[in-house]
């Protein structure tokens, strides 16, 4: 009784809406019983003849009551009588309209739902069945059966049938629980550690369950993902235990069905049209994930790590509203509010449903490492349990092997199957590259064959984003020469920019940078996706020149191979003005490079037109890099950039309402320009009073890499 008390409880929180079905008021009781008599007959005819591989009795036993209802309609339509109905039967009725259609979705759900989900809510389901019965009991107690006229053989079928759903209780298939807990023993067999016999697996999959080939077993798959996304925090079996039985049956799949091409069209790189994501924090919100915009904070407009609630109420994320607060602002960002302390409050159901979010679409997310123990348990409870581990890595097992010794269709199977692998977790990315991956994706990069270059470039995307497999890439002979290949001439678009994303990934370990740079047409490569790609193909080339301008050797290569030119066409296009302004702020630094900027006509212009119209963080580059072509070009260069026109009102602009770092390096190039012959007349005495706004400029800053404010914090694509 306890446990069918649970269950009721359940489903009255995650019964079908019914907002769609509204009892037909308007109606005339003559109307009335014609629809529902339509209904009722569309509903025998429709679901008799199917074949219900669960819940068979169930929806045997309600298509039994929906025919007698239908009989005891179709009597009362004929007879006559509706006229004489006393009005307590024609609000039954009335009700009986909902009901059938609660029925009817119930059983398209039975009919149409992927067998294994079928066999995990078979407790559930079956309760909505039972539920059902109830509310017919309740309906056929109201219902005024002796003031209303029917010939015996209806009366003594309704009265039966009353009888019937006051006696019944909830049916569970003994055979369909069976079936449940053998999944289940499955799953707990690779939680200790032991994979299931192939038999076991055989006799479960196909015989009892009838899924047969590869295709059936990739429909199951996605249906139990899409549950996964559409989770809610009540219903049971939770999210990681889902993903075990994920894992379990995309093991299964290959295990038992092999690796031949399918239904994906993996043979015609045309055919495959995946969604494209792009670098995360930027671009998710304009491809196929839209970040919830209460997930994202109001300052960065980027998704929020740590989640935090200030005195006014507002939400922000920590490091945006810290750094807002230690610029000086006393005020709440987004209403205007005075602060009335400045303490920052955890926000942790936020937190919790970011977390959740991410982990449903596949979304990388790091909790940071002051985060308090209520969000480190959420994480662990929906981090995958070992089960989907030692799954997933018998999966990763299988698949390595094909990629080893496989047909070349199986290979592209293979590969694309590592890519969504490593598409999310830590720990799958550390066993498919610890299993031997890498050495056979670098082997399938020179693939003539368009789809299985695009899998295995964007495999090694993915597996590139933990930090111990860029050594194992980095260290593969020939691997990011063939990385470099792909972004320089792969078959495809989107192979082309997941090469570039993937060097962007490399070039975060300081000593890998010069190596890239050095390799053979890689900048260059960069340079002209950042000139010519789509939108996701400029943010990853702009990031990865960034990545390899923050190393000083590499200055000059990148000059020579035209990335100057690049990054300055680059800062009139808003999605990568800031990271393009960032590398040329580090590149001027050398005096080769201050003179490379200097020659460019349209470079003062296009840094000046980013301090007017350019975002915080644009700005910010955008000063620092005209002060360093002053410091480094020499005279003609600050002559070029002194000339420029409204420099004056930005830089005061700048002093009251930019960034901390803006307003620093403002105050400095306030300083060049104070010391310059004739400056007075250009400025009409602007250096005066600016010492009070930053370090004297006798000394260069430090780290002037630290000062040069780009989003490098941004995760690289997964996809």
């Amino acid at each position: 009784m306890a446990t069918a008390a649970i269950f009721s409880s359940l489903r009255r929180r995650r019964s079908p809406s019914l907002d769609a079905f509204l009892a037909p008021v308007d109606l005339s009781d003559v109307a009335l019983l014609q629809t529902l008599a339509s209904v009722s007959d569309e509903l025998v005819s429709n679901f008799s003849p199917k074949s219900f591989f669960f819940q068979r009795n169930n929806s045997r036993s309600l298509i039994r009551k929906i025919q007698v209802f239908l009989l005891l309609l179709d009597y009362l339509k004929d007879s006559g009588s509706v006229s004489t109905m006393p009005s307590t039967a024609v609000l039954c009725f009335k009700e009986l309209y909902l009901l059938l259609y609660r029925s009817k979705i119930l059983l398209d759900h039975c009919a149409q739902s992927s067998k294994l989900w079928l066999l995990l809510q078979t407790h559930s389901i079956s309760g909505h069945f039972h539920d059902l019965n109830q509310e017919i009991s309740t309906l056929l107690d109201v219902f005024p059966l002796k003031d209303v006229k029917l010939s015996e053989d209806i009366r003594e079928q309704v009265e039966l049938m009353q009888r019937q759903a006051r006696r019944a209780k909830l049916f569970i298939d003994k055979n369909d629980e069976l079936l449940r807990i053998q999944f289940f023993g499955f799953l707990d067999e690779f939680q200790n550690g032991k994979v299931p016999s192939s038999e076991e697996l055989r006799s479960f999959f196909v015989d009892r369950l009838s899924i047969k080939d590869a295709k059936s077993c990739r429909v199951e798959i996605e249906f139990l993902e899409e549950q996964i996304v559409n989770h809610e925090g009540d219903v049971e079996p939770t999210v990681s235990v889902l993903n075990g039985f994920v894992a379990i049956t995309r093991f299964c799949r290959f295990l038992l069905f092999g690796f031949e091409e399918d239904e994906m069209g993996l043979g015609i790189a045309g055919s495959v049209k995946r969604p494209r994501k792009g670098l995360i924090m930027q671009e998710i919100a304009e491809t196929f994930t839209k970040v919830p915009k209460d997930f994202c904070c109001p300052i960065s407009l980027d998704m929020m790590r740590d989640p935090v609630i200030i005195s006014t109420g507002q939400t922000y994320d920590r490091c945006s509203i810290a750094r807002w607060m230690e610029e000086g602002h006393c005020n709440c960002p987004k209403t205007g509010q005075m602060l009335v302390h400045t303490r920052l409050v955890p926000n942790r159901a936020l937190r919790n449903l970011i977390v959740q979010w991410c982990t449903a679409h596949g979304v990388p997310y790091d909790l940071p490492e002051s985060t308090d123990s209520s969000g480190e348990n959420f994480a662990a409870a929906a981090s995958p349990t070992r089960a989907a581990l030692e799954a997933t890595r018998a999966t990763a097992a299988l698949l390595i092997q094909q990629l080893a010794n496989g047909l070349q269709g199986a290979k592209t199977v293979a590969a694309r199957e590592i890519r969504l692998l490593a598409k999310t977790g830590k720990e799958n990315r550390a066993f498919i590259a610890e299993a031997g991956a890498i050495p056979h994706l670098r082997k399938l990069l020179s693939s003539p064959n368009p789809v299985a270059q695009e899998n295995s470039v964007t495999a090694m995307l993915n597996l590139s984003i933990y930090e111990k497999n860029k050594s194992r890439i980095m260290d593969e002979e020939g691997c990011l020469e063939s990385i470099v290949e792909v972004l320089r001439f792969g078959h495809t678009t989107e192979a082309r920019e997941n090469a570039a994303a993937t060097l962007f990934s490399l070039s975060a370990v300081h000593d890998y940078k010069k190596r890239i740079a050095d390799e053979e047409g890689a900048v260059e490569a960069l340079a002209g996706l950042l000139r010519e790609g789509t939108p996701r193909g400029k943010k990853d080339a702009v990031t990865a020149l960034f990545n390899l301008s923050t190393h000083t050797e590499n200055c000059l290569r990148m000059i020579e191979a035209g990335a100057v030119a690049a990054l300055i066409g680059a800062l009139g296009n808003e999605g990568v003005a800031e990271e393009a302004a960032g590398a040329l702020a580090l590149i001027v630094r050398q005096p080769f490079g201050a003179e490379a900027v200097g020659k460019e006509e349209m470079a003062v212009a296009g840094l000046i037109a980013m301090m007017r119209c350019g975002t915080p963080r644009g700005k910010e580059n955008a000063v620092a890099a005209l002060l360093e072509l002053c410091r480094s070009g020499g005279t003609a260069a600050t002559e070029r950039v002194l000339k420029a026109p409204m420099l004056a009102g930005l830089l005061q602009t700048l002093l009251f309402t930019g960034t901390k770092r803006a307003r620093r390096k403002a105050a400095s190039l306030a300083r060049v320009f104070q010391r310059c012959e004739n400056t007075s007349l250009h400025f009409g005495g602007l250096g005066v009073g600016y010492a009070f706004a930053g370090n004297s400029t006798t000394n260069r800053d430090s780290s002037f890499a630290g000062d040069v404010s780009v989003p490098v914090a941004i995760s690289v694509p997964v996809l």
